[in-house]
């Protein structure tokens, strides 16, 4: 026994929270995303069997998310930065915007029920993924991305719903930036720009939001944030992120869409179950 849990059932959690860092790691540096849509679902489980309650459960998820995603992005972010694909004029506009709806979502997420973000998502994913498989340069909203303050409200709503779903905001950020125009390749690149002050605020922001509920919380917990959870996987993701962006820069543009719109149809079809 270890911490009051059978030492067989630890060792193949924490081989099932490793063995997901690496996929987590790969989908990082290949889309530009944090692999919250792998951690979210791997991480409920383990609480789950920790007997972690119900109602702060995936609160938990999320915020140990963002914390283990952000050594992921960083080394996505510097990856794709020195193959100079980043596009910075839109990372330095979106930061502020994107920290505020972040903030916001902190707190939302914590009160409000979970089905209303989960079928947001499912909705959205299958919108991205349809203009992916069939769309192609047909789908625009315009050749150049706009000025001002509309891109700075893209920039808010990427905070936003990061923090409400525990990722880095990739799938928003790579959708706004292909259909202004944007190489897959460069939105891919730039996301993983946004994504670094995305997960680092989200994560102080889920700290803060869990210290009330303490006493609810597994042991080695900072509010909602698992230390145990981050110390296992945030590695192993790091380290792989790499692998992701060398597949990201040889894959062809129309490959990676499509690769990108089959990610999108998986993680919408995993909400999408939850709900019932």
């Amino acid at each position: 026994m270890l911490l009051g849990y059978p030492i067989g059932e630890l060792v193949w959690l924490a081989a099932l929270i490793a063995g997901a860092g690496i996929v987590v790691g790969i989908l990082a540096g290949l889309f530009g995303i944090g692999g919250g849509a792998v951690i979210v679902p791997v991480l409920y489980e383990v609480f789950r069997v920790l007997n972690v309650p119900e109602d702060v459960r995936m609160q938990m998820c999320i915020g140990t998310s963002l914390a283990i995603i952000i050594p992921t992005t960083v080394r996505s972010y510097l990856g794709h930065k020195k193959r100079g694909a980043v596009i910075p004029d839109v990372v330095r506009v979106w930061t502020v915007p994107a920290i505020v709806g972040v903030a916001i979502g902190s707190v939302t997420a914590a009160y409000a029920p979970s089905v209303v973000f989960k079928s947001a998502f499912v909705i959205f994913a299958i919108f991205i993924a349809t203009r992916m498989f069939f769309g192609g340069d047909r789908w625009s909203l315009g050749t150049e991305l706009p000025k001002g303050f509309i891109l700075k409200v893209y920039g808010f709503v990427t905070g936003l719903f990061s923090s409400l779903v525990g990722v880095s905001g990739g799938a928003v950020s790579n959708a706004v930036l292909t259909l202004y125009g944007q190489p897959m390749q460069r939105a891919v690149a730039t996301s993983s720009g946004i994504g670094v002050p995305i997960t680092i605020a989200g994560t102080a922001g889920y700290i803060l939001a869990g210290l009330r509920h303490m006493a609810e919380l597994p042991p080695l917990s900072i509010g909602f944030v698992s230390l145990v959870g981050f110390a296992l996987m945030a590695p192993v993701s790091s380290y792989t992120a790499a692998y992701g962006v060398r597949l990201a820069h040889w894959m062809p543009r129309r490959n990676l869409e499509i690769a990108f719109g089959i990610l999108l149809l998986l993680v919408a079809l995993r909400f999408l179950i939850s709900l019932f």
